[in-house]
């Protein structure tokens, strides 16, 4: 795919999927979050992190974090890949102008089976009910690997509140909270990510 490229989620494309040999780091994160609030720049700064050690990431495509990772990402000349749904999102406008290759998803789930397939890990910044599903998508999927004998993608979650969430799931129903790896920050989220991936760079 070329830059700015843009590809419909089709089976033919699951090979493009399998066929990317950079590790791409999911980032997930609020739809609303503007330029200058905490959340928008703790979200620039994990991309521009993850891109500095030599990852590429893939986010949902849009505003708010998304396009705060994109940017960082960007910025430091790293790889950006977009999931969009249009479908879903007729009133956005298309992917953020730091997106590199947009991918178009038919729906939302399709649309978080292909950054999970896509990614080696994923790090769930603040968010809400969206973010949240992306997270508990990726802990289910890395949860469910020990039945195939697999090794799990690391799960990071940035902040006390996700922390407080899955605790709480795990709390009721049988879940094991240990697959998911919580951190403070953005700077060791991306240190949780070269520990359980190793450096790029």
């Amino acid at each position: 795919m070329t830059r700015r490229g843009r590809a419909d989620c089709t089976p033919e494309f699951n090979g493009y999927i399998r066929s990317v040999n950079q590790p791409i780091v999911a980032v997930f994160g609020a739809s609303r979050t503007v330029q200058g609030d905490a959340d928008y720049v703790d979200a620039e700064r994990c991309g521009r992190l993850l891109a500095e050690a030599g990852y590429g990431i893939v986010t949902g495509g849009y505003g708010g974090s998304m396009e705060a990772a994109s940017k960082g990402a960007a910025g430091a000349g790293g790889r950006v890949v977009g999931v969009t749904a249009p479908s879903v999102f007729p009133q956005r406008p298309g992917a953020n102008a730091f997106v590199g290759e947009e991918i178009v998803a038919p729906t939302v789930p399709e649309r978080i089976r292909i950054m999970l397939d896509m990614a080696t890990a994923s790090i769930s910044l603040a968010g809400s009910i969206g973010t949240l599903t992306e997270l508990m998508v990726a802990w289910n999927v890395a949860y469910i690997a020990r039945f195939s004998s697999t090794i799990p993608n690391p799960v990071i979650a940035v902040g006390a509140g996700w922390q407080s969430v899955v605790t709480e799931i795990a709390n009721r129903i049988p879940a094991d909270a240990g697959v998911v790896s919580f951190v403070d920050d953005v700077d060791a989220a991306v240190d949780a990510v070269q520990s359980g991936l190793g450096p790029q760079r």
